[in-house]
Parts: structure tokens; C-alpha cells; sequence
């Protein structure tokens, strides 16, 4: 009973919150978009707004490793892998400039959704196929004009916390716009918050490593399926798991 009263304080503050915090973020993007192309002010107050459920929880400590390693004066792939709900919360502590490939669902959420959108975060409509050639001509585009762009190769939410397999889109979009890709391995957060649940899971410790970049010469021969199939073998070995056949 505890655990649930807690997890619906939570929520609560989470709702409220967005419904105070939303206008703020309208001013910041109205004030800032003649000067700011990139959006830079307005993703930096999300990252505040997101980072806010995270610094007044106790119950997750968010430990945040390497992020001095992605710099907001140029453009990635960052690739994570995807556990909970909780990830995106916990991936704005890096207080570092990107824009979200997200599922289009995420982007009807009222007052959070609606800050994706002024923020110009890339929607992915799943199964689409149309969708999926817009996303990838607005993910090109968005590392055009100098953003990195963020997504979670696996797709969905691990429901174990076992990794997924990893879809090609994000490897696709490096090797064509040549930047380099940055993996972060994201662990606790699948306890803290599991999939297919709000109820929050007690104190866990949560962990963000940024690990480093693959330059772009590294994988510029490469295919991206295998481009896929070395990074995900990259993060099997970061999470101790038994990594793929990359022969297969």
C-alpha cells in the first residue's frame, strides 16, 4: 500500500508539474526560435523539467558517467538501449543537446507531448513504412543543421531487461550522414520502473555510462546491419550478457 500511495504522489507531481511547467516552455520557444535554430535553450529547460522526477526521487539515485564526451557543437547518433519509461527521464540528465526519435503516441501526451513537438523530437509512427522514411529524411536532415539525434535501436521496452535485438534505422542514418555513433548503456532503471507498470519498485540505483564515440571511419566500409550487430555485441558485453553470432 505504501509503495502504490508513493507511486500515485508521484504521478500526481508529474502531471502537475507538466501543467505548470508547459507554459514556461511555450515563452522559452517563442522568445528564443528567431535566434535559436537548433532549439538549444528549449531542449536545455526539458532537460530541467525531465530532471526534476529524477533529483527529487531518493529512490532513484542516477549515477551519469562520460558525459563529457558528447559535445553540443556537433552532431551524433546516440544510440541506448531501452528498459523502462523511466530511460527518457533519466537520459535528460545529461544536460546535452539532441532530439528524440520517439513513437508518435508519446507526442499526444498533453502538456509533455506537446513540449516534444515545440522542440521539433522526431516521431516514428511503428509498422509504418511511410512513417519510417519520414523519420529517417527528419533525422537526416535535424544532423544537417547540427543536432545529434537519440533513439533506442531495440524499438520497444525490454520486458526482462534482457537486450533486444537492434533495428538497423539508427546505423542506417549514421553511414549516410557519416557522424560518428555514441552508445549509452542505461542500468536499474528496468527495476525501478518495469514495463507494463506504474507502480514504482522501491530504491534502485540507477546508472548512465556514455561510452565512447565510433567515428565514422571506423564503420564507413561496413554495412549497416553489421554496424548493428558489432554495437549490439558492444552492449552485451557492457551489460554482461552472451553476446550475438556476428556471423549470422
Amino acid at each position: 500500500m505504501v509503495r502504490r500511495a508513493l507511486s500515485l504522489a508521484f504521478w500526481i507531481f508529474l502531471t502537475t508539474s507538466s501543467i505548470l511547467l508547459f507554459p514556461v516552455a511555450v515563452v522559452i520557444w517563442a522568445l528564443t526560435l528567431p535566434f535559436d535554430g537548433r532549439l538549444f535553450l528549449l531542449h536545455r529547460f526539458t532537460c530541467f523539467w525531465a530532471s526534476l522526477y529524477t533529483w527529487t526521487n531518493p529512490a532513484w539515485p542516477v549515477t551519469v558517467e562520460g558525459r563529457e564526451r558528447i559535445r553540443d557543437d556537433r552532431a551524433y547518433v546516440i544510440v541506448v538501449n531501452h528498459q523502462s519509461l523511466l530511460d527518457i527521464l533519466v537520459l535528460f540528465r545529461l544536460f546535452r543537446h539532441f532530439k528524440w526519435v520517439s513513437k508518435v503516441e508519446n507526442f499526444r501526451i498533453p502538456c509533455i507531448g506537446w513540449n516534444m513537438t515545440l522542440n521539433r523530437y522526431i516521431e516514428l509512427r511503428r509498422g509504418d513504412r511511410e512513417s519510417v522514411i519520414r523519420m529517417l529524411a527528419a533525422c537526416e536532415k535535424t544532423i544537417a543543421d547540427g543536432s545529434s539525434i537519440m533513439m533506442f535501436p531495440e524499438g520497444t521496452r525490454s520486458v526482462d531487461g534482457r537486450l533486444r535485438p537492434f533495428k538497423a534505422g539508427a546505423f542506417e542514418i549514421a553511414k549516410k550522414t557519416r557522424v560518428p555513433i555514441i552508445p549509452i548503456v542505461l542500468t536499474g532503471t528496468g527495476d525501478a520502473l518495469p514495463k507494463r507498470g506504474f507502480v514504482l519498485q522501491g530504491r534502485h540505483p540507477i546508472r548512465l555510462r556514455v561510452l565512447e564515440e565510433i567515428p565514422y571511419e571506423r564503420f564507413a566500409d561496413k554495412e549497416p546491419q553489421e554496424i548493428m550487430l558489432e554495437t549490439r555485441s558492444l552492449f552485451a558485453k557492457e551489460l554482461g550478457e552472451p553476446e550475438p553470432n556476428l556471423s549470422t
